[in-house]
């Protein structure tokens, strides 16, 4: 018997009917990996087990006979028997019947029994589950021979044969079969020979139908796990979500290759459907895939492609048992057109976008489409010989796909980078222009900053060094007999301090914060001291011994110059006897000055509305320049002067 088993092989899947080179660089390991699957699935195909031993050992098949039996699993009593070759589909012989059939095989076994050989049973596949005897003896027997029916439509499996079991003539192999109707029942190719070349079939089958499988199972998870974790990072890419999708009904429609239970499903009809819906929303997301990866664009195609899904897994979901063959057939090859169709667009999309990702894609689906036709061809047995090459294809296609998406994804990643990089020196130039920028606005603060201080010399040298010279003008012009020179000596010593007063004031715009208050205060402490002393004044200086934050520089100056204005008021105008001045800091970010006296006062409203006071205007300015305020309260024997100032953020000084 020929050991080609077309109807069973076409059963497998249907029981039931950016520098884009150096990218490219990185991913062509796994496009010239799935290309080399190619290679190999193509010798394969065509590459026969070899006989390992020639052996006298051997069997000849007389005949093979069918005949319906009942559901007691009994033989049946003179049946009517019907000649068949397996593989067989009863359906073509009993349309619609569902049930148990027995197989009767008569063959003759050929042996020399002093050679020790032994004979071996190999069977292809029972549809869908089955008991064997070999003569009486039971050798084999499904777990479940009612709904829900055990699966061995794609189960090789191998027996050897103990000589007890056979006769010295005719032996007869008897195959009980349960099947439904619509599930294309029957018996798969049966082969009997020596042990060791049955054996080898059977491994070769095992190969094929099952192991290769269970890979594409697996290589298949990882790959719609990788991509839905990159779509997850970035739902933009939605080619790699309706990847993930089409590999997870991928997954779903042949694991049914593998199942041997039609578990969770109630019953085999109702198994499947489900197969049947998984690779309808299989071909919808594997459309979806091509065209969102190609950036096609097609509303209306899109729209009918998910009715035409949405009517037929509603077939499925309420088809009957009479109607389950048409409904099954209609669900399968409906959607493999669509994706024979897309199969042939994207690559005539390709050669218009002319974009790499796109053409390699193309050329993949190409290869797919070539090789299901083949196997379309072989499963009408217009192509004969040779062995479906599905089960490898299916591995180098998702490898090649993956493979392809992949370099997208390098190639944006290469993108990503580039902005980065361009992102990183638009702003080092943007960090280098605002740099500039705030060094011209700081020269234009120091610049303003000396022509306020030069202004305030000049209102210094006015109102301190020209109102003394006036009184000592006045002092020579009303004296009743010349001054001595003592006199004389004394006036230009306090002439020289006010022009020294004036001269600091003048040369502070390049002040340095003094590393501690004591620091700062010490000049202008012993400046006005000696007027102090020489008008009577009691002095009380109060401040911390650090600070908590720092002032910045131009804080400092401003404090300094309140100061200056302040005090050199109190000597000019408050005839007061006791002066205070208190410096302390609330919190760490915040700093408070506070001078007060027991002068006669003045009417502060009256002097800011009459605007009459420069120093008061100028002591104002100051403090609001530098973001603080200024508090001044003034009766007949009490002025206070409080000014507060928000610190920037800073590491104390230690």
């Amino acid at each position: 018997m020929s050991h080609q088993t077309h109807l069973s092989q076409a059963r497998r899947f249907f029981p039931h009917a950016g520098d884009k080179r150096s990218a490219f660089a990185r991913l062509d390991w796994l496009i010239g990996l799935a290309i080399l699957l190619w290679i190999a699935m193509l010798s394969a195909a065509h590459a026969q087990p070899s006989e390992t031993s020639t052996s006298s050992c051997n069997a000849t098949v007389l005949s093979v006979h069918a005949a319906q039996g009942g559901d007691d699993g009994k033989r049946p009593l003179n049946p009517q028997w019907q000649a068949v070759t397996l593989p067989d589909n009863w359906v073509d012989r009993w349309p619609g019947y569902s049930g148990t059939v027995w197989y009767r095989i008569d063959w003759k076994a050929n042996c020399d029994t002093a050679s020790g050989d032994m004979l071996a049973l190999l069977t292809h596949s029972i549809v869908m589950a089955g008991e064997i005897y070999v003569n009486d003896h039971l050798i084999w027997r499904d777990d479940s021979l009612t709904e829900p029916l055990s699966r061995s439509w794609n189960m090789p499996r191998y027996w050897r044969l103990s000589p007890s079991m056979l006769k010295d003539g005719v032996n007869s192999l008897w195959v009980r079969v349960v099947g439904v109707a619509g599930q294309t029942p029957g018996m798969g190719q049966v082969q009997l020979g020596e042990a060791q070349s049955i054996r080898e079939l059977h491994d070769d089958l095992w190969w094929r139908n099952r192991t290769l499988f269970f890979i594409n199972i697996v290589i298949s998870s990882v790959l719609g796990s990788l991509f839905f974790c990159l779509w997850l990072c970035n739902r933009k890419q939605s080619d790699y979500g309706w990847y993930a999708l089409m590999t997870l009904f991928w997954v779903l429609f042949i694991s049914n290759v593998l199942s041997t239970s039609p578990w969770p499903f109630p019953d085999t009809a109702s198994a499947a459907k489900a197969n049947a819906a998984a690779l309808v929303l299989y071909v919808a997301c594997f459309c979806m895939f091509t065209w969102r990866f190609g950036e096609q664009h097609m509303p209306y195609l899109e729209n009918g492609l998910w009715f035409v899904s949405f009517i037929l897994l509603i077939a499925l979901l309420v088809a009957p048992a009479t109607a389950l063959k048409e409904v099954l057939a209609f669900s399968i090859w409906l959607p493999t057109t669509f994706f024979f169709l897309n199969c042939l667009q994207f690559p005539i999309h390709a050669l218009r976008t002319r974009k790499l990702e796109h053409r390699l894609l193309a050329i993949a689906l190409l290869i797919f489409f070539g090789v299901a036709l083949y196997d379309f061809l072989h499963m009408l047995h217009i192509i004969t010989g040779g062995k479906p090459l599905t089960p490898i294809s299916s591995i180098a296609s998702m490898l090649c796909m993956s493979g392809v998406l992949g370099l997208r994804h390098a190639i944006n990643m290469q993108r990503i980078e580039r902005f980065n990089e361009e992102l990183e020196q638009g702003i080092d130039r943007a960090r280098t222009a605002l740099s500039a920028t705030i060094a011209r606005e700081h020269e234009l603060v120091l610049t303003n900053t000396r022509l306020q201080e030069r202004l305030q010399i000049s209102h210094d040298l006015h109102d301190g060094l020209g109102g003394t010279l006036v009184r000592m003008m006045a002092m020579v012009e009303q004296a009743d007999k010349p001054l001595q020179n003592q006199q004389f000596l004394s006036l230009l010593k306090l002439i020289r301090d006010d022009l020294r007063q004036t001269i600091d004031t003048g040369s502070s715009s390049g002040i340095k914060v003094p590393a501690t208050p004591g620091e700062w205060i010490a000049p202008l402490r012993h400046r006005f001291m000696q007027l102090f002393d020489d008008r009577d004044i009691e002095a009380t200086w109060s401040l911390p011994a650090q600070w908590q934050t720092p002032p910045n520089a131009l804080q400092c100056l401003a404090l300094t110059r309140l100061v200056e204005e302040a005090l050199i008021n109190i000597v000019k105008h408050s005839r007061a006897h006791h002066v205070q001045l208190r410096l302390w800091q609330p919190d760490a970010n915040e700093l408070k000055l506070l001078i007060e006296d027991d002068g006669v006062g003045f009417d502060v409203d009256a002097v800011r509305q009459a605007g009459i006071s420069i120093g008061m205007r100028s002591m104002h300015a100051r403090i609001a320049a530098v973001g603080g305020t200024l508090d001044v309260q003034s009766i007949p024997g009490h002025t206070i002067l409080i000014a507060t100032l928000q610190l920037p953020a800073a590491t104390p000084m230690t």
